[in-house]
């Protein structure tokens, strides 16, 4: 749906760089994606979801961002893909081998491709960047590094690696702690850190991403902290949370564990220091005046792909209306 027509519509100009998890990030990065030119949006993506599994590469996060910029995406489920086939997975059952963590039939070919490359010696940059031109889609997707960093989730059940909690456990155990192993030696990719330097730069967006899970792994690295925090464009989240609850995942329940108020006031207290305005749901507005940062209020729930232009424009648009105050009050965040 990106014509002529959209981005004529006054969103061209500057560049943007969207952080970005699985669904509810990948989301607005489609919105995102049928806004601006595809050569003004890089979409760093959270690798912290990263696992190996039956001896293959699977990077979730990645790949539902890969599916759905290409259209490719199961939309009831959220993430996989649409018209998949579990072929591959009858026959592992009938063998007696794990099925808990599904892999499709075509899905399969995604993780095959990307561990032989990666065997090959090519940099998970590189063979994200192979998988979305051979995908068709246009703007840059970017892993937030290519150095190994691993979720793990302290819980009632015990320490377990993240897709043991999300996909195992369905996040049913109560969290008390979230490490990110290597993210004190990871480093940001030379693509991802260029997409932040480029002197068009006009705004950073978080995407409704879980923070914890999804914003919180790339935020642990302490390079990209530093990065993201010398930025001298306007720095914008998106709220996750709605009305008091989630759209889809676990972020309320995880809320709510830590000891935290479950409203869009929280996850804008999360990223202190870090966003200059924060966009919420109009049904939370009344929220604005406790963030103490300038705020939007706008529909957020992304249903359909107007859905999700719409909450694209808006953020764009609330992007603009910060940069003089951004420019003005640079370094005093």
């Amino acid at each position: 749906m990106t014509s002529a027509g959209i981005h004529a519509a006054g969103t061209a100009g500057g560049s943007y760089v969207a952080l970005c998890g699985g669904v509810g990030g990948a989301k607005l990065a489609l919105g995102l994606a049928n806004v601006l030119p595809a050569d003004k949006l890089s979409i760093i993506v959270n690798t912290g979801d990263d696992f190996e599994h039956l001896g293959l590469h699977v990077s979730p996060d990645i790949d539902t961002v890969l599916y759905t910029l290409a259209g490719l995406s199961n939309a009831e489920q959220g993430w996989g893909l649409a018209g998949e086939t579990w072929n591959f997975m009858g026959a592992l059952e009938r063998l007696g081998g794990p099925t808990w963590f599904r892999l499709g039939d075509q899905d399969l070919a995604t993780h095959i491709e990307r561990t032989e490359r990666l065997k090959r010696g090519d940099t998970l940059t590189a063979v994200t960047d192979h998988l979305r031109r051979k995908l068709g889609i246009a703007p840059a997707i970017l892993p937030m590094t290519d150095d190994p960093v691993a979720t793990f989730v302290t819980t009632d059940a015990g320490r377990l690696p993240f897709q043991s909690y999300f996909v195992a456990q369905q996040c049913r155990p109560r969290v008390t702690s979230i490490e990110f192993q290597g993210a004190a030696a990871a480093k940001p990719t030379p693509a991802a850190l260029s997409a932040l330097a480029r002197p068009d730069l006009a705004g950073l967006i978080i995407c409704p991403s879980n923070p914890w899970l999804s914003v919180d792994p790339m935020l642990a690295i302490p390079s990209w902290r530093k990065a993201l925090s010398e930025l001298h464009v306007p720095r914008v989240a998106v709220t996750p949370i709605i009305g008091g609850r989630a759209i889809k995942g676990p972020t309320a329940k995880i809320m709510s564990e830590f000891g935290l108020d479950v409203s869009a006031a929280s996850i804008a207290a999360h990223y202190r220091g870090l966003i200059d305005g924060f966009m919420l749901d109009e049904s939370d507005a009344a929220q604005s005046a406790d963030l103490g940062l300038p705020a939007m209020a706008a529909p957020t729930i992304m249903r359909t792909l107007d859905d999700r232009i719409r909450l694209a424009r808006a953020t764009i648009a609330f992007c603009r209306s910060l940069s003089g105050s951004r420019l003005v009050s640079k370094g005093t965040t």
